[in-house]
């Protein structure tokens, strides 16, 4: 294993060093950095040239110039030494104050694009292999290649007008109307049919209980004018935290495992519990306390199911963690409802929250969950446009995998024991299907990190697209390179993470 890493590390460290020369390269003779000087009537044009010369070591030459590029940028790997130098900008601003301000607003905006399109794409890709050649098979397919299909500036045009500027003005008068009561309650009911499957009665009332149910939710939501003051209450918790206990247990060990079944009900109801108890340090909480809450949550999870213990300790442990970061996440959710009437009435938000440009609203006042209403109305659009992109690569991905994997021999030896169907998909086939998907996610996050230019330019997100879309246009190389460093170094670290995840996932495969 330490030789292997070892020569990986040579190996990437030599791609990089190719790879950047051939980038310099390409940017250096491709484009001219005094361009908007030479067509300058400025009287002192002369001089802003000889200086930009002298800032940018334009007089030399560009294979000498990428040798002191890589100086400076040896001095990177000297950690806490603040040497790092990755040049300076047309404008004369450092690189490296610049990288991790475009690099947070990237990691901010594709994090939960990229886990939403895995998590969602990856358990309708499994669903629709189960119902091979089904309705919902059909349907998810062509929606899938729909969505693929999409150009990025398109479905960002279309996000704008009919979510953003839809959703706002519906905040002037919430109110459902019954024809559109009775439009989402049969969608509704139709997608959760497909879902549930069966033959024809249970369908019938699937359809008839899940489409009346959401409709009712609607109308009870209108009436109470929820949507200026949300909110899941302690009803709802309870309820939630009940089905995500329920849920994680029926689907990582069945509901017929006790100890798991008690794992998932303690932590049940320390979640209802702290829900009470954490309300007024809720209120004056910062990121430090929202980490050190996540950490206790994290070991209380795991804590738990080691306690309860049984035969497979792990898969209790799993289950644990699993019911209690659900748990959590819906403390958290209901926390910043809170703080959504004192954020609509913001002077900066004008009743219109949804934003359509930016990254964050400028000069806007507030706490920690103020802050992070504005991060979401503003990061929810550019999530969606990069969501459904990316969504439907994991679907095709998912279901061809899980459809070759359900024909192999261990999966029939399973069946053949009487094993529950619930294991062999879980416990036998899911992990088999990972194996390509994981070389999929290694090579969307470092695409992703690289700034979904097209994205980022349609909402003005100043992220490390951006950055790298302004530095290739104004003819600024440094900002190139340093954009160039950290997508090369970020694509090669997760090709590598990739390989190591390989012999985890599948016994066959061993690190030598």
């Amino acid at each position: 294993m330490v030789s292997f890493i070892l020569r990986r590390i040579l190996v990437s460290v030599l791609i990089l060093l190719a790879a950047s020369f051939m980038m310099y390269m390409l940017v250096a003779y491709s484009v001219d950095p005094l361009q908007d000087l030479r067509g300058s009537s400025s009287p002192n044009r002369a001089g802003l040239i000889a200086a930009r010369v002298e800032l940018l070591d334009l007089n030399v030459p560009p294979p000498l110039r990428w040798v002191l590029w890589l100086g400076g940028a040896a001095k990177c790997l000297i950690p806490f030494a603040g040497t790092c130098d990755l040049g300076s900008t047309i404008s004369n601003s450092p690189v490296v104050a610049l990288l991790p301000q475009a690099l947070g607003s990237t990691v901010q905006l594709v994090t939960l694009a990229l886990l939403l399109a895995v998590v969602f794409g990856i358990t309708i890709g499994i669903v629709t292999a189960l119902r091979q050649y089904s309705g919902l098979d059909n349907t998810m397919t062509f929606v899938s290649f729909f969505l693929y299909s999409l150009p990025a500036f398109l479905v960002a045009v279309l996000l704008k007008e009919f979510v953003a500027i839809t959703f706002n003005n519906f905040l002037d008068d919430p109110v459902i109307g019954t024809v559109w009561l009775i439009i989402i309650g049969i969608g509704v009911g139709a997608i959760w049919q497909s879902l549930i499957g069966g033959d024809r009665q249970r369908r019938l009332i699937v359809f008839a209980i899940s489409g009346l149910s959401t409709s009712v939710l609607l109308w009870v939501m209108s009436a109470t004018g929820w949507f200026m003051n949300p909110g899941i209450g302690p009803v709802g918790l309870v309820v939630l935290v009940a089905a995500i206990a329920v849920g994680s247990t029926a689907l990582m060990a069945g509901v017929r495992q006790r100890r798991a079944l008690l794992t998932a009900g303690i932590n049940a109801v320390i979640a209802v519990v702290s829900y009470f108890l954490l309300q007024p340090l809720l209120d004056i909480s910062s990121i430090g306390t929202i980490a050190i809450l996540g950490l206790a949550t994290i070991g209380v999870g795991l804590l738990s199911g080691f306690l309860v213990g049984g035969y497979d300790r792990g898969q209790n442990m799993r289950v644990g963690l699993v019911t209690a970061l659900g748990s959590a996440s819906l403390i958290l959710i209901d926390r910043y409802m809170q703080s959504w009437p004192a954020y609509l009435a913001n002077d900066q938000i004008g009743g219109r929250p949804i934003a359509t440009v930016g990254s964050s609203t400028p000069n806007l006042d507030g706490d920690i969950w103020i802050s992070g209403i504005d991060s979401f109305t503003h990061l929810v659009l550019p999530t969606i446009a990069l969501l459904l992109i990316s969504f439907a690569g994991y679907t095709r991905y998912a279901r061809a995998g899980m459809l070759e994997t359900l024909g192999q021999d261990y999966i029939r030896t399973a069946r053949a024991k009487g094993l529950p169907e619930r294991t062999v998909i879980v416990r036998h086939a899911f992990r088999n299907v990972l194996i390509p998907i994981t070389t999929l996610i290694a090579f969307d996050v470092g695409a992703l990190l690289g700034g979904a230019i097209i994205t980022e330019t349609v909402f003005a997100i100043p992220g490390m697209g951006a950055l790298f879309n302004t530095g290739l246009s104004r003819g600024d190389l440094n900002p190139v390179m340093g954009y160039f460093l950290v997508i090369a170094s970020m694509a090669i670290l997760f090709n590598f993470l990739a390989d190591l995840a390989y012999a985890s996932l599948d016994p066959r495969v061993r690190v030598r």
